[in-house]
């Protein structure tokens, strides 16, 4: 039996990108039960990709109760849907084998990972102060992308002398403004920028100075978006939202790595529920930003564990 869930988790401060801001966590959680055991996956869906709550919810029912986890790579496209049920369907079948997802995956045993903590778009005095309460962190990342980017990224600098900072602009830049702050990002020493162009215009990037390493991200959904980064791009954001579950993230991560590009690993706003798949895909990712539960006022039962060590593998009560 598969079933289905819309389910919303209060931020604990209102998220804010260059295309907008909430104030909530929208998921959609799957559960599937077969034999007396049960799986569970969670994904969101994201209007950037003409996703919404309805149809992500559409998509998973008028799957057949009995589907597989080969059938449903060709049973849906790659996508939040394909997610939520590619990750219950891992779920459900290490418990049926009675071990863990990570074993039966053929991987090593998980460790925690360092990272990233995001502050949202704002101004920049209010940057500042969030990223002097924040400064206690290693990793940080900051959203960008407007005409007013270099008084934020001072400020954050100020606010955290010691951090490491990543940038993303969620498509908020040209190429004249890339090539124009990036002198400032490389002296204020910005470790990478995260889809600086829009995913459509990024030729722009081929022959570009990339003093601080370049990132897809809206450009990267899948191992077929890897041909088109060439050129553009130092890097690949494995998001499981975007591949369609762990099952494609896993073979991106190895097919990213293969052709030469270094891999992160990121999220949407989401649950511990949903990191605790891609907190395998991140395991020796260059960068990690698996933050959602961070950014959570209420996460589920049990929560993946965070600490100065980093984000733990989650229990299996929750997942894997």
């Amino acid at each position: 039996m598969i079933e289905v869930f819309d389910e919303s988790f209060p931020l604990a401060r209102a998220f804010t990108i260059s295309r907008g801001s909430r104030a909530a966590a929208q998921v959609i959680a799957v559960r599937i039960s077969r034999g007396g055991h049960e799986g569970r996956g969670e994904c969101v869906p994201y209007a950037r990709y003409g996703e919404s709550l309805a149809v992500v919810r559409a998509q998973i029912e008028a799957l057949p109760e009995g589907i597989t986890r080969a059938e449903l790579q060709a049973a849906l496209p790659p996508g939040a849907a394909r997610n939520a049920v590619d990750c219950a369907l891992w779920d459900l079948e290490a418990k049926q084998a009675g071990v863990s997802v990570w074993r039966l995956a053929g991987l090593d045993a998980p460790k925690p990972l360092v990272t990233a903590y995001t502050l949202s778009l704002d101004a920049p005095e209010a940057m500042e102060a969030r990223a002097r309460e924040e400064a206690h962190r290693p990793l940080l990342k900051i959203k960008l992308g407007t005409p007013d980017d270099m008084a934020r990224l001072e400020a954050v600098r100020r606010g955290a002398p010691e951090a490491t900072i990543i940038v993303d602009a969620n498509e908020g830049w040209d190429a004249a403004v890339y090539a124009d702050l990036a002198p400032h990002l490389v002296r204020l020493g910005v470790a990478l920028v995260e889809q600086p162009l829009p995913a459509g215009g990024d030729d722009a990037l081929v022959g570009l100075d990339r003093p601080v390493p370049v990132c897809a991200d809206e450009s990267c959904h899948d191992r077929a978006s890897l041909p088109g980064l060439a050129g553009k791009y130092d890097m690949a954001n494995i998001k499981l939202d975007k591949t369609g579950g762990l099952t494609e993230a896993l073979a991106l991560r190895d097919a990213a790595r293969a052709a030469g590009f270094g891999v992160m690993v990121g999220c949407m706003v989401g649950s511990s529920l949903a990191m605790a798949p891609a907190h395998l895909v991140g395991q020796g990712a260059k960068v990690v930003d698996l933050d959602g539960p961070l950014l959570l006022a209420e996460d589920r039962d049990p929560p993946m564990r965070h600490d100065a060590q980093g984000l733990h593998p989650a229990d299996p009560k929750l997942w894997g």
